[in-house]
């Protein structure tokens, strides 16, 4: 495992992008067909940006993608926030090491948070020796040096990566080294993107493992973040997320001077643009100053993301999260009265260590007076090298019945809110032809809720007005109006 990086260059990076391009010709002339990749993506929105980022770069190189595992090149871009997600990525390695022994030709590579934990490298060299490429979080952008040692490339890539005995390449760096501008990406929606304005967390909760494998924070230059939008927008984006682990602290420490209330106004700013969205807000961060923006910039969507993980003050304080339930429902308070007409979704762990029956009552009285459109819940994962990892754990029994009870109240709220919206006409972005009901497309409200409507392809990556007709408790239904709104 690298314990130090050498810095990376974008030249550089391209420059083996296109010796890597001659390298996969010669290799396609000698079999007589194309090679092929596939990307399997684990976890965020935040894997799913890198993801798009890691095919912008294989096809470039001149791979073509397919729609399964059954590739010449497959990589797992892993999560390990979880410990059910490691294991369903080994679960996922046995599979592929069967089509490996159909094809001789087969590469796997993985890459992502997992890689970052050096018991799971060594796991992968002791168990999975099929594996042939591994790389981390912090050099995405070198898979076109490390495809290049794979199909055969000279040693002169090789500069502190590590290729073992059983010629599996290895390059992981404990820490970051600068942001990486200008590389290929490939996006899976023409008319929307994510766009990363920052990277790694400095919060350290008491049970995440992000800080450690994600690295500390690093804020995106606003001119490049503007410019890259600029780009899209040519490109004919309409919508961009935001993407950090904790946007609201964009800017801190950085050498320029703009906070993320102050980049928001700038993005909404972009022509072409229509909706802008971010993810994710830490509420010990999310300032007056922001809501203010949200409020007066009409691009910005209507839905906040604000993880709440806890009612309980005492167990708040135990997370390491800097709120308490008092201050989180103040802030929620304030986000409503300026946006009405906005919805608020969370995150929240059940049972984490010490957690009492109280302490849950206290979790269910946030969700009853908050009310939110949806909750993803979780059941509290024990992560290998968090301060959490060492306090006792609750008994089983009482998390999933406390986790049970607290699902049921998120689905009759979640139904309840949703629900007002029947009768109302609302914009709608459709997104993609309803997978499971010929005749229908499905789309986005500005508050991030899904519709299903009639409709066909010519609809996609079009912003249209809706009348909402029917709610399935967290989708809705609708049919296309043609008068209130104008289209754009």
């Amino acid at each position: 495992m690298e314990k130090t990086a050498r810095i990376l260059d974008s030249k550089e990076q391209l420059r083996f992008i296109e010796l890597s391009q001659k390298l996969l010709k010669n290799k396609e002339n000698e079999i007589g067909r194309r090679l092929t990749f596939h990307v399997t993506t684990f976890g965020c929105q935040m894997n799913a940006r890198d993801s798009e980022k890691l095919i912008g770069i294989l096809k470039d190189i001149g791979y073509v993608e397919k729609d399964d595992e059954d590739a010449d090149l497959v990589i797992y871009n892993t999560c390990t926030v979880r410990d059910n997600a490691n294991q369903k990525v080994y679960g996922k390695l046995g599979y592929l090491h069967g089509y490996k022994k159909k094809n001789p030709l087969m590469r796997i590579g993985m890459c992502g948070c997992m890689m970052q934990e050096p018991s799971v490298i060594e796991k992968i060299q002791k168990s999975y020796p099929f594996v042939d490429m591994i790389f981390g979080t912090h050099n995405i952008y070198q898979l076109g040096e490390l495809v290049y040692l794979m199909l055969g490339g000279e040693d002169e890539a090789a500069r502190g990566i590590e290729i073992n005995r059983r010629g599996q390449i290895i390059s992981v760096w404990d820490e970051p080294v600068g942001i990486m501008e200008d590389l290929p990406t490939d996006r899976k929606y023409p008319f929307k993107s994510g766009v990363n304005i920052m990277y790694g967390c400095d919060n350290f909760c008491s049970y995440c493992i992000v800080p450690y494998v994600r690295g500390r924070e690093r804020s995106r230059d606003p001119r490049e973040v503007i410019r890259e939008i600029e780009r899209l927008s040519a490109d004919g984006v309409t919508e961009v997320m935001l993407l950090g682990q904790n946007v609201n602290s964009y800017g801190r420490g950085a050498d320029f001077d703009m906070n993320f209330p102050a980049l928001l106004r700038e993005v909404c700013r972009v022509d072409g643009i229509e909706r802008v969205r971010f993810m994710t807000s830490h509420p010990k961060d999310l300032s007056d100053e922001l809501i203010d923006v949200m409020a007066y910039e009409k691009k910005v969507c209507r839905h906040l993301h604000l993880p709440l993980q806890s009612g309980s003050s005492r167990l708040l304080e135990a997370m390491n999260r800097h709120y308490d339930k008092e201050q989180y429902l103040a802030l929620a308070s304030h986000i409503r009265e300026a946006m009405p007409d906005i919805a608020l979704t969370t995150d929240i762990i059940v049972g984490y260590p010490t957690e009492t029956e109280e302490d849950f009552l206290e979790t269910m009285d946030v969700v009853e007076k908050v009310r939110y459109s949806a909750a993803f819940t979780f059941i509290y994962s024990q992560r290998t090298g968090t301060p959490a990892a060492r306090l006792p754990m609750v008994p089983e029994d009482q998390v999933h019945d406390r986790f049970d009870r607290l699902l049921a109240l998120v689905q009759e709220i979640g139904a309840e809110e949703n629900g007002k919206l029947v009768g109302t006409r609302q914009e709608v972005l459709v997104e993609q032809l309803n997978e499971k009901e010929p005749g229908l497309v499905t789309g986005r409200l500005s508050n991030n809720l899904t519709v299903h409507l009639p409709g066909d392809e010519s609809l996609i990556g079009r912003i249209i007005p809706v009348t909402i007709t029917e709610s399935g408790g967290f989708y809705l239904r609708g049919k296309k109006c043609t008068h209130i709104f104008q289209e754009r």
